[in-house]
């Protein structure tokens, strides 16, 4: 028995795929019950009066929708298990990987896999130098605990009043760190921290990435942005990492090849001009060009795409297997 504890689930999307398959989808399952009574409850005047007793059970078929996707896509040969050939580095670099499985191909993974958020790391961060700063007012009777400035403050109390989350823009994520320093250690301050930070939303957009690990050594990856606001997703970044962690655990990935990475060697590699010979702008080569140079990018590691020879892949499900023991 295979026993699935969701991380994320996008419901729209496996119902789309399973109604191309079977060709409908259930959605909820109900049952009613209703009684009518008729009556006199005057003896000089009669009336007619009903009452009714009525039960619907409405189940989400949610729970169920991705595995009868999965089954189907399974007896159809529709999916297929990269598993144990992903953790092979020579089936990246030979090519196989992405002969085998071109963009839109339909894959499932199970890996070591570990989640990762710019919004969490500043806000951990922000926590530490808050307890630091704290700490030191403690000890002194002179010196009060570093405070934000006042602007800073007025524009976190602006982030945290859109969408309900309290979640700073990326802008700001470095801003909710006060100032501080810390007498141990002088590489310990409150500008490492924001610039840890800002590497951080950097190299990953804000918003929660699942990386998968097939290969020990870190260097072959697949990249897995997770909605939010799917089912399933619906959680603060807080509240997710201390659920989950921030180690490596093994989860199951299915979904769609988004892309494959490309060897980029150079920024100008067949990237041409952006003007014909009249001089005009050509805004297809402009857009060309600007696409090369965000795949050089992301070549180098300095943009959110994954790195050659990696892949990203649009989820539909990822879960991990509920361990079953034999019962006595």
């Amino acid at each position: 028995m295979l026993i699935r504890e969701f991380l994320y689930v996008d419901v729209e999307k496996v119902r789309s795929i399973l109604a191309q398959v079977e060709g409908s989808v259930p959605e909820t399952s109900s049952a009613s019950e209703r009684t009518v009574r008729h009556g006199n409850v005057d003896s000089r005047v009669i009336h007619n009066y009903e009452s009714s007793d009525e039960s619907r059970i409405n189940k989400s078929l949610a729970d169920s929708l991705f595995p009868s996707l999965e089954e189907s896509l399974n007896s159809e040969g529709l999916v297929r298990d990269i598993t144990e050939k992903a953790k092979d580095a020579e089936y990246w670099t030979s090519g196989s990987l992405r002969n085998e499985n071109p963009p839109g191909s339909l894959v499932r993974l199970t890996a070591s896999g570990a989640l990762f958020d710019a919004r969490y790391v500043a806000a951990s961060f922000a926590g530490l130098a808050a307890s630091v700063t704290g700490f030191q007012g403690l000890d002194s009777e002179t010196s009060a605990p570093a405070t934000l400035p006042p602007a800073v403050r007025k524009r976190m109390n602006k982030s945290q009043g859109k969408g309900g989350k309290g979640h700073a823009t990326s802008s700001e994520l470095e801003d909710r760190i006060p100032e501080f320093t810390f007498s141990g250690s002088d590489d310990f301050n409150s500008e490492n921290l924001r610039s840890m930070i800002k590497v951080a939303r950097g190299l990953f957009t804000p918003g929660l990435h699942l990386n998968f690990f097939p290969v020990e050594d870190f260097d072959y990856s697949v990249s897995v942005r997770l909605n939010e606001g799917r089912q399933y997703l619906d959680s603060d970044p807080e509240i997710l990492f201390a659920r989950y962690g921030t180690q490596e655990q093994e989860w199951t990935l299915v979904g769609s090849i988004g892309h494959h990475a490309d060897e980029v060697s150079s920024i100008f590699d067949g990237a041409g001009s952006f003007t014909d010979e009249t001089g005009r702008v050509v805004r297809g080569r402009a857009a060309k060009f600007v696409n090369r140079f965000l795949g050089f990018m992301g070549a180098s590691g300095f943009s959110d795409l994954p790195q050659y020879p990696g892949f990203s892949v649009v989820p539909l499900a990822v879960y991990r297997q509920i361990p079953v023991g034999e019962r006595s």
